[in-house]
């Protein structure tokens, strides 16, 4: 069978509109580029995603993980040193998953123009935005519907998401194509690595983490994402006056954030102990469906003390 590919590396289908737009952060514009011929084994591209299908994305997602330096058993950049048993605890493990051909496709098409490589260097955000402006953080976005209507909202503010799982970003890369969003970059790589080594202190108006794994057994708590360590590298991040938002529906969760947080000194709790759900945060499909079924979502919000603490002295002057 003949190939689906062109002599100049295009597609020899129509292009449909979804594969027009491409978001070029460097000009911080919208572009049309041409768009990538699939690896030729002899067959048409169809017969690939009809036959080869699941094969052909377990092979991308190992290209695409060991492009980014991840590694997907062990959900962490791979080490040969002698130090290597003694690395970190990770909060997340990057199991198999099939990326999809769309998510493959605006992932490889957006993410020269949307995404931030790792770098261990201080970044300027509002470089890599290309503007000044409030910076929130987002620490895994999951398949990034929340980013999305998060940043499309509040065009006034920048998000920068963090996420290791490709399937996510190359959700999150489509969304972004989709609804046109420039407020929006990506991270693919661990937040605590980003947080040390990219984000300079007092640079962040806020920093979003929503449903995090819960890691349920007891054994598995010391894996879970909001421990002290990392509350102490946020709460330097935070501008004065900046927050600090978590949300959960384990309640077992919700109350070891609510005593990490409260343990921080630079930080103070909004409310006397969880905080309603704020407008800006949108219910997903699978909260609203445990909402239904009676489950708890609890958000939890502090701000960093030094802007309180200045609001307090102005009110008593």
């Amino acid at each position: 069978m003949q190939s689906a590919c062109a002599p100049d590396g295009a597609w020899k289908r129509p292009i449909r509109s979804r594969d027009k737009i491409h978001f070029d952060g460097t000009h911080n514009q919208w572009r049309t580029p041409p768009i990538p011929c699939p690896a030729d084994d002899g067959r048409s591209y169809g017969a690939q995603v009809l036959f080869g299908g699941p094969v052909l994305a377990d092979h991308r997602l190992d290209r695409l993980l060991s492009e980014n330096g991840l590694s997907e058993e062990q959900g962490s950049p791979p080490d040969s040193s002698e130090g290597a048993r003694h690395r970190p605890i990770r909060s997340f493990v990057l199991r198999q998953g099939r990326v999809s051909n769309a998510q493959l496709r605006y992932y490889e098409g957006m993410m020269a123009g949307i995404g931030v490589p790792y770098v261990a260097a201080p970044h300027d955000l509002d470089t890599v935005f290309g503007r000044r402006a409030p910076k929130i953080l987002e620490i895994g976005f999951g398949m990034g519907e929340t980013t999305a209507l998060v940043a499309t909202a509040n065009p006034q503010n920048d998000y920068l998401g963090i996420e290791v799982h490709t399937p996510g970003v190359g959700s999150l890369c489509k969304l972004v194509a989709e609804s046109r969003l420039a407020n929006v970059r990506i991270v693919q790589h661990d937040a605590v690595d980003v947080l040390r080594e990219m984000i300079q202190p007092e640079t962040l108006s806020g920093v979003h983490i929503f449903f995090p794994d819960p890691w349920p057994k007891a054994r598995h708590h010391k894996r879970r994402l909001i421990q002290p360590p990392l509350v102490a590298l946020l709460a330097s991040r935070l501008q004065p006056g900046g927050y600090i938002h978590c949300a959960t529906d384990w309640e077992n969760y919700a109350e070891q954030m609510l005593a990490v947080l409260s343990a921080e000194p630079l930080l103070k709790n909004t409310a006397d102990a969880f905080s309603p759900r704020p407008d800006y945060r949108p219910l997903t499909k699978f909260e609203q469906r445990g909402l239904r079924l009676g489950h708890g979502v609890w958000d939890v919000i502090f701000r960093h003390r030094q802007a309180l603490l200045q609001a307090e002295d102005d009110r008593q002057d």
